[in-house]
């Protein structure tokens, strides 16, 4: 038997790309039939001239860990760098430690109760990344937990973090490309594979053979690029037709533009700038050269963000984005940017009826309204989620 759905009197629609006033959206059996057109149904939601959206999508997050690193507060407000903090004991390295000594009863219960606080705040799809275990193990163990994450479509991503210690990067990634990728891929526990490009971490020869052996086994490349150094690995994203580069606040044009021709998303995540007090990526510069841009939490220990409400506002004031801009880089820019715009991100016949019931009159008071969590309802493929207490 179909469940339908009616929401009439919306007062203002972003539908992904514009805006709609005065309108309504039918639901059958969690998929959008149509917009603006109000049929017989079984429940029927008022939304009383409220804004509504899509769902958002999160498309880059570290949301699978355990051991939050709080103590390293006092040294960013000090000034003290990320590198330095990890010569601490700070860093990925301790995420690793605490990581590998959490059972995967443990990680499902802790990444459950940051899913709960994402949906509270209107994410409805989310990717998440593995990269704190470095070693087949443990990758392993964090990539089963996250196929196992409901209440929200979870994307699956293998990552190659940091180089693991004992070993120096070229040792594993032999071992990332011998012994990882292959079991990973025959358990098929993940859609994209991804790597840390950066000074330090892994260089872009390094890079390139880890994300092209992963696209061999079905993967589809993304890639940490250009966070504190642009050393070409943006430039790399473009040449292998990577899916998305993310970060990219050291990007330069020439880069930009090779990566807008390969329709490379540029993913970025202004909640790492604002906890580094580092400078953020250069949005309309990214426009102008023709970058479709998708914003992202980057969920994790250092940055530790459920809120793309809250991305979006930094996206706003920081990147002197426009708030529709911001949203579409928040839904149907963020849902391409991990292959799934074809059935969620935008408020379209055919899709999944993700939607938000926002407690405003408009989009722009997203950026707007700084600090309060402004979603009424959370809808996922037709049902009722989440629901603030008013």
């Amino acid at each position: 038997m179909l469940m339908s759905l009616l929401i009439k009197n919306i007062g203002e629609l972003f539908d992904g790309r514009r805006i709609i006033r005065n309108t309504c959206i039918y639901v059958e059996d969690g998929i959008i039939k149509s917009i603006g057109k109000e049929e017989e149904t079984d429940e029927i939601i008022d939304a009383k001239g409220k804004f509504i959206m899509p769902g958002f999508v999160d498309c880059h997050t570290h949301a699978i860990f355990s051991g939050y690193r709080d103590f390293e507060l006092e040294w960013k407000i000090d000034g003290i760098s990320y590198k330095e903090i990890a010569e601490r004991g700070g860093g990925i390295g301790y995420t690793v430690e605490q990581t590998k000594k959490a059972s995967k009863e443990r990680l499902l219960r802790e990444t459950m109760k940051r899913v709960k606080e994402m949906i509270k705040h209107g994410t409805t799809t989310a990717e998440m990344k593995s990269g704190y275990g470095l070693d087949l193990e443990n990758e392993m163990k964090m990539l089963e937990v996250i196929n196992k994450i409901d209440k929200i479509d979870v994307i699956p991503t293998f990552l190659v973090h940091a180089i693991p210690a004992g070993k120096n990067a070229d040792e594993y990634i032999e071992e990332v490309i011998g012994e990882i990728i292959p079991e990973i891929a025959r358990r098929k526990l993940a859609k994209f594979i991804d790597i840390f490009c950066e000074e330090g971490y892994f260089n872009v020869k390094q890079s390139e053979r880890v994300l092209v052996e992963g696209k061999k086994y079905g993967m589809t490349p993304k890639i940490h690029a250009d966070e504190f150094s642009c050393i070409g690995c943006s430039e790399l994203a473009a040449e292998i037709y990577a899916v998305s580069a993310d970060h990219l606040l050291m990007t330069d044009e020439k880069s930009m533009e090779k990566m807008a021709k390969a329709g490379v998303i540029a993913t970025l995540l202004p909640a790492v700038p604002f906890v580094l007090n580092t400078p953020y990526p250069n949005a309309r510069k990214m426009m102008k050269a023709g970058l479709k841009i998708a914003l992202a939490t980057d969920l994790n220990p250092n940055c530790y963000v459920t809120n793309m409400q809250f991305i979006v506002q930094l996206a706003c004031y920081k990147m002197k984005m426009k708030p529709i801009e911001a949203l579409k880089a928040a839904t149907l820019n963020a849902a391409k940017a991990i292959k799934m715009d074809h059935l969620v991100g935008s408020i379209e016949e055919g899709k999944k009826a993700d939607l938000l019931i926002m407690d405003s009159p408009s989009h722009s008071f997203i950026a707007y309204e700084i600090g309060r969590n402004m979603v009424s309802t959370v809808i996922k493929s037709g049902k009722i989620i989440w629901q603030s207490e008013e």
